[in-house]
């Protein structure tokens, strides 16, 4: 009788080690995801001005961080345009070294 192989664990989808704070931290690390927390921070807003916050990014990265961030339960689509769902917002008010990568990358500081 041939054995079998054990069955591999279920991994975070997006991380190499399975382990979700490296799947969260993959995610934050990914170019543009800090900046679209950071311009979402307040309130909802549709592409064209985050296109606009997201100057440099094309809008085929900027999608598809979107949709990463959509995926992981962190942006959803609302009448108003993408928003944070409450667990984007309770990750950006506790996560404080967010804030200030975010900060740094937003022509909008501190305003």
């Amino acid at each position: 009788m041939a054995k079998q192989a054990p069955a591999a664990k279920p991994g975070v989808r997006g991380s190499r080690s399975g382990r979700p704070i490296m799947a969260l931290l993959d995610l934050l690390g990914r170019r543009w995801t800090l900046r679209i927390i950071w311009e979402l921070r307040e309130g909802a807003l549709t592409s064209r001005p985050l296109r606009s916050a997201c100057d440099e990014a094309s809008p085929t990265i900027l999608q598809a961080r979107l949709t990463e961030l959509r995926e992981a339960g962190f942006v959803e689509l609302t009448d108003d345009g993408y928003g944070l769902t409450p667990l984007g917002r309770e990750l950006f008010a506790t996560f404080t070294p967010l804030h200030r990568f975010a900060e740094r990358w937003s022509k909008h500081a501190g305003s």
